[in-house]
């Protein structure tokens, strides 16, 4: 008796699977390679290449129209001193009050806020809740963190 057996196919190895395998290691060796020394761009050419000198504008030569009103400095230095529009004040419990009195002999002044970058974060959130308490919008009190300046150093040994 003969039943009925389905062909056998011949077994196939599947092409396109291994053409997009060399197709990404050619990408890859390409990608790779060293640049042979032939195609290397020349070493740095003797004399420098030509400078374009420009002349930049300074703040002074910029004519403007409106006038900027002159702000009050509250800063605080890196000792702890506050000093509230070149007033140093003897305690920072007494800035609120300072503040206040300012803002009554100074309706229209506005404060600009300038720390030293040694300035402790509790400092400036005391500083900050003197405003607040004095009734200053904080968001109108500009900030300016200075940085130390470099000091020219002079060799004690050097006449």
């Amino acid at each position: 008796m003969n039943f009925y057996q389905p062909g056998r196919r011949k077994e196939r190895v599947p092409i396109v699977p291994l053409i997009d395998i060399l197709t990404i290691l050619l990408i890859f060796f390409i990608v790779t390679r060293g640049v042979p020394e032939e195609e290397q761009s020349p070493a740095a050419p003797s004399e420098p290449r030509p400078v374009v000198k420009v002349t930049l504008p300074v703040v002074r030569e910029i004519e403007t129209s409106e006038v900027v009103e002159r702000r009050a400095i509250l800063a605080v230095s890196a000792q702890g001193t506050i000093t509230l529009d070149n007033y140093e004040l003897a305690s920072a419990d007494l800035l609120a009050d300072a503040l206040i009195v300012f803002r009554k002999e100074n309706p229209l002044r506005k404060l600009e806020l300038a720390a030293d970058q040694g300035a402790t974060l509790s400092q400036l959130f005391m500083v900050l809740d003197a405003l607040t308490a004095a009734q200053y919008d904080i968001k109108d009190v500009p900030a300016r963190i200075r940085r130390p300046q470099p000091v020219d150093f002079v060799d004690p040994l050097q006449p």
